[in-house]
């Protein structure tokens, strides 16, 4: 019988707290300033896990921070193995996180389209106005 909460979820759950901790206190390269982990996905196995990170700005290049996970991978599995006492810590993938950007998009497509439709509005309720006066005269 499936329990309700497996391992894989629980362990993908304490990798992100973990390395939401760890960037903001013992990583000191400037490249992963303002960067969070947003989510962690964990195989089935738990031998690799998927790590969406963010960054503070929608638009801004995610190519430095995915070179600073490179070169500090090593170091966060291992203080992730430290804090977290498992026997087998995770082979960790970063991958930029695309749900603020395209977040970002969606809500200027929705506020484009109320303001057009608007502006729409605002025409056709004019010219009700002119015609409604045309037959008044």
């Amino acid at each position: 019988m499936p329990r309700e909460y497996p391992r894989k979820l629980r362990v993908a759950v304490e990798l992100q707290r973990a390395l939401n901790d760890l960037l903001l206190s013992a990583i000191k390269d400037p490249r992963l300033r303002g960067i969070s982990v947003s989510a962690v996905e964990v195989s089935r196995d738990a031998s690799v896990a998927k790590v969406y990170f963010s960054t503070l700005l929608p638009d801004a290049d995610p190519e430095p921070a995915m070179a600073a996970f490179d070169k500090a991978g090593g170091f966060l599995r291992s203080r992730i193995g430290k804090l977290l006492r498992i026997r087998h810590v995770p082979e960790l993938r970063f991958t930029p996180d695309e749900a603020a950007k395209r977040g970002f998009e969606l809500t200027q497509l929705i506020d484009s389209i109320a303001s057009s439709h608007n502006s729409l509005a605002e025409t056709s309720y004019e010219q009700g106005l002119t015609s409604t006066q045309k037959t008044l005269k």
